[in-house]
């Protein structure tokens, strides 16, 4: 498929699937006490931050999919090995597996830092330096976020602790 049908496909998903959440899944399914001190807090508001984000990707990429030429440009076949690709899918699993052990050991936030980085290198970004930046940075920021403006306990672990 060509990029500018990729990027239509996907922002017009986006929408159809923000619109879903914003109008009819977040009101019938997610309840609030009505006693919620700051509004950070509300079970309401992180689904329709991440809802209303999700609609506004998609309208940019259906914006910049309609600025795209008409013209199909050559994309190489798939030439990866299925066996590599089961090999890979069996490396997430085993990621996945290990890190439930590790998180009461090493806490949230390094455990965390530590998978994202190994999903990197899994996947093949073509972005490497970008993904272990932020690797390293978002654990830390969301911690930051959630433990000191929140006020929201994060899990530690037993070897390093974080202010």
């Amino acid at each position: 498929m060509e990029d500018r049908r990729i990027h239509l496909q996907l922002g017009i998903s986006a929408i159809i699937l923000s619109l879903l959440f914003l109008v009819v899944l977040i009101p019938n399914w997610v309840s609030s006490p009505s006693n919620v001190s700051k509004m950070i807090l509300s079970p309401l508001m992180w689904p329709n931050v991440i809802a209303g984000a999700t609609g506004l990707i998609g309208a940019a990429l259906l914006l910049g999919a309609l600025r795209m030429p008409r013209l199909a440009t050559e994309i190489p076949p798939d030439t990866d090995d299925p066996t590599r690709a089961y090999l890979r899918l069996f490396v997430l699993a085993l990621i996945l597996i290990v890190t439930m052990p590790l998180m009461p050991r090493l806490g949230l936030v390094w455990t965390t830092m530590g998978v994202s980085a190994l999903l990197a290198l899994l996947v093949r970004t073509s972005h490497p330096k970008t993904a272990f930046i932020c690797a390293i940075c978002v654990p830390l920021v969301l911690y930051a976020f959630f433990a000191h403006v929140a006020g929201v306990a994060i899990p530690q672990g037993n070897f390093v602790r974080l202010p």
